[in-house]
């Protein structure tokens, strides 16, 4: 019976031994696959949210089927475990408690975007891959950058200067100064084009035309077949001159500068910190990570987002005190003075706000929400335990007040730490501030071991704590937790910091 129990152990052994042989090469191109998609996610994380996602959602279809196939690949531990699954689960209770619970489930996709962290982390094996991955994301964000400035040089629309009180533009709302963007979704390039659409009185529909002014882009509605008697197309509109429009502020292929603004900020302070880290900061790598910063903060400082540029200026900060010495410290101080003066000579122009600016609506606006917030939140045991659920404010907002009792436009609180206590609660609020904590103790704890490896791995960490300084600054007085954009990159480079952590000897003090 021994015998017979040897002779089956070992056939079990030999044909164990023969299926990994034969599953070899899947496996070799299941981990090839898993790599591919981590890059395809880095490099489209900068530009679209389709794309970055897309990346994600079949990276981890790949890591399913690499797990079912033998030898199946090892779990790494991580210092940020217990509190991010446990904030995920304390978000799914309260989703299920939630006022409005068919809102709040459908958001869970998105509570589910924290597998990019283990995604990355767990099948990122050599320190090439690492380091190539950092790089690429930090290459791939000059592409918008790039864009961002060539669009800006080149201009948009049509803007209109001296524009006449008997114009049919002034007629419809259209102010002097405006930059008209589309006419009937067409873009707009010469005044031709405009002339052209508003000519045809057969056409019983007034023409939309899409217009920026300041902040806000809207549609006007223009009747068509009353422009002025003139020789030129701007003399029948009614203007005195035009120019290409470069007012708006950068938003690269997001559409939106905020969550523009903030991922700068993220890949900004990637790229700052491996410069920081670089030796030779005179060499080609050098020059090429400059060259990135300065494209970024210019970037940057076109989305004209207050909170980002203190935001980014108080990472960089923290990156020169940590991983420079303190001549850099004060050569960063030198440079940020006259940066700092051309923002905010940018702000006034394109805003026509100062930095600090009681009188700004951006301002007064969410004094409004944090005030009713703050109401909504202590109005009841059950907001402070549970909260009122995600997107639960979406339906029941005007009957708890908010908004300025509808009077203003639907939408969120502004803050990180004011969005997860009123939606998911305080315990939920509290654990969130403990996985923040325990992540800028694992890159402070990595920075200071003796075996973070090469310099770029040591710009990752420096690069993924400043950014992380700059991502909850921009929290107090923006939801950047709610942009997926956002939350992605954040989580990518979180992925890339625990990579470098497992690599190196802090993990054993961990």
């Amino acid at each position: 019976m021994e015998q017979a129990a040897e002779g089956r152990t070992r056939e079990e052994t030999q044909g164990e031994d023969k299926n990994s042989l034969a599953a070899r090469p899947v496996v070799q191109w299941l981990d090839r696959a898993l790599v591919f998609w981590l890059f395809l996610f880095a490099l489209t994380a900068p530009h679209s949210i389709a794309a970055s996602q897309t990346a994600w959602a079949f990276g981890l279809f790949t890591w399913i089927l690499r797990l079912m196939v033998r030898p199946r690949p090892l779990f790494f531990r991580t210092p940020l475990d217990y509190p991010l699954i446990a904030f995920v689960a304390v978000t799914i209770i309260t989703a299920l408690t939630s006022y409005a619970p068919d809102l709040s489930i459908g958001k869970l996709p998105a509570v589910s975007l924290f597998t990019i962290v283990y995604l990355t982390a767990e099948n990122i094996k050599s320190r090439k891959h690492l380091r190539l991955l950092a790089l690429a994301l930090v290459a791939s964000c000059m592409v918008n950058v790039v864009y961002s400035v060539g669009e800006r040089i080149v201009g948009r629309g049509i803007k209109i200067e001296g524009l006449s009180a008997e114009s049919p533009l002034a007629a419809a709302g259209i102010h002097d100064g405006d930059t008209l963007l589309s006419v009937d979704g067409r873009k707009l390039r010469e005044p031709e084009e405009l002339v052209a659409a508003l000519d045809g009185a057969q056409i019983s529909a007034p023409a939309v035309v899409k217009i920026y002014r300041f902040e806000w882009i809207g549609d006007m509605k223009v009747p068509r077949g009353r422009l002025r008697t003139g020789a030129t197309p701007i003399e029948r509109l009614g203007v005195k001159s035009w120019s290409r429009g470069r007012e708006w502020r950068a938003s690269g292929f997001y559409g939106l500068y905020v969550t523009y603004a903030d991922v700068l900020q993220l890949i900004g302070s990637l790229a700052f910190g491996l410069f920081i880290a670089l030796k030779k900061k005179r060499s080609m790598a050098g020059a090429l990570l400059l060259a990135s910063v300065a494209g970024i903060s210019f970037a940057l400082i076109m989305t004209v987002t207050r909170a980002a540029w203190l935001a980014f200026l108080c990472s960089a900060l923290l990156i020169v005190i940590v991983g420079a010495s303190r001549r850099a410290v004060i050569i960063l101080l030198a440079c940020a003075l006259p940066v700092a003066l051309a923002g905010l000579f940018v702000l006034q122009q394109k805003r026509n706000v100062r930095f600090f600016d009681p009188q700004d609506q951006s301002t007064t606006w969410r004094e409004t929400v944090w005030r009713e917030g703050v109401h909504l939140l202590v109005s009841k045991p059950r907001h402070m335990v549970v909260g009122v659920g995600m997107d639960s404010i979406k339906r029941y907002g005007c009957s708890w007040g908010l908004f300025d009792n509808c009077r203003q436009p639907m939408g969120h609180f502004h803050s990180n730490l004011l969005q997860f206590a009123i939606e998911r609660g305080l315990p939920a609020l509290i654990i969130w501030l403990i996985l923040i904590f325990v992540y800028a103790r694992m890159l402070w704890r990595t920075l200071r071991s003796q075996d973070v490896g090469g310099w770029i791995e040591r710009g990752i960490v420096l690069g993924a704590l400043g950014g992380l300084l700059g991502f909850l600054l921009i929290g107090i007085v923006h939801y950047n937790w709610g942009d997926s954009e956002v939350v992605d990159t954040l989580y990518f480079i979180m992925g890339l910091s625990i990579v470098v952590w497992r690599m190196s000897g802090s993990n054993a003090s961990a």
